[in-house]
């Protein structure tokens, strides 16, 4: 050792203090950071439209870059397009994880409806996203390629919960499966939808969180006395 020179301290476990320690970097995920990038995008889209929506904005809330969105998805249209194949993708999906065709078909019903009913109401970005899409002529979800396929499965579920009720003499046997699916998303999409003009028309705002209890038990009455053959 040279003189004057000073020897590495020791720390607490004896190991020299300028021992190379390993590198604790978090490893680069870059599906996290997709995911990351579609969550805030549906939130920006969603509150503002596809033409006020900015990458700008995304990119910073994101830590990313413009460039990396654009390497990502493509576009600002493309990454609109993606946040829309991913609201439908989320909801079919949970739909699928209700396993209403293991229920009879009444508690099928009944538990396809209130999931319904609680998505849209919980789910304000995916009604907004919705809405946008429709002012759009659904000119973005026309092009991706899944997007019919996906949707087709909520389509079968209530084909198979309409055909097992018939079977049991519970359900009429004249009801089309995307008619009832209409039925269905119309009461629960329009208390959310439209809230705001039906709020300033009647003074009352239909998604307030004191009406959800009978709003939700009344659109699960009528659909089930629509269905039933007793009814």
């Amino acid at each position: 050792m040279k003189k004057g020179s000073k020897a590495a301290e020791p720390d607490t476990n004896g190991i020299a203090s300028d021992t190379p320690r390993p590198d604790v970097r978090r490893k680069y995920d870059p599906e996290q950071t997709k995911r990351n990038i579609l969550d805030v995008a549906t939130q920006e889209f969603s509150a503002m439209g596809l033409t006020g929506a900015r990458v700008d904005a995304i990119a910073e809330r994101t830590n990313t870059t413009k460039r990396m969105l654009y390497y990502y998805f493509g576009s600002k249209e493309g990454l609109y397009q993606a946040v829309l194949e991913k609201v439908y993708g989320d909801i079919r999906a949970l739909e699928q994880d209700l396993h209403v065709t293991e229920l009879d078909p009444v508690e099928g019903m009944r538990a396809l409806v209130e999931f319904t009913f609680d998505y849209h109401d919980r789910q304000r970005d995916f009604v907004r996203l919705i809405n946008i899409e429709n002012i759009n002529d659904a000119k973005y979800v026309e092009n991706i390629k899944t997007f019919k396929g996906r949707n087709v499965t909520i389509i079968h579920t209530i084909e198979d919960l309409l055909a097992r009720g018939i079977a049991a003499g519970q359900f009429r046997s004249d009801i089309d499966a995307i008619d009832l699916h209409l039925m269905i998303s119309s009461l629960c999409f329009h208390r959310i939808g439209n809230r705001h003009t039906f709020g300033t028309a009647f003074g009352r705002d239909p998604s307030h969180p004191r009406l959800r209890t009978r709003h939700r038990a009344m659109i699960v009455d009528n659909v089930l006395r629509f269905v039933r053959k007793d009814a």
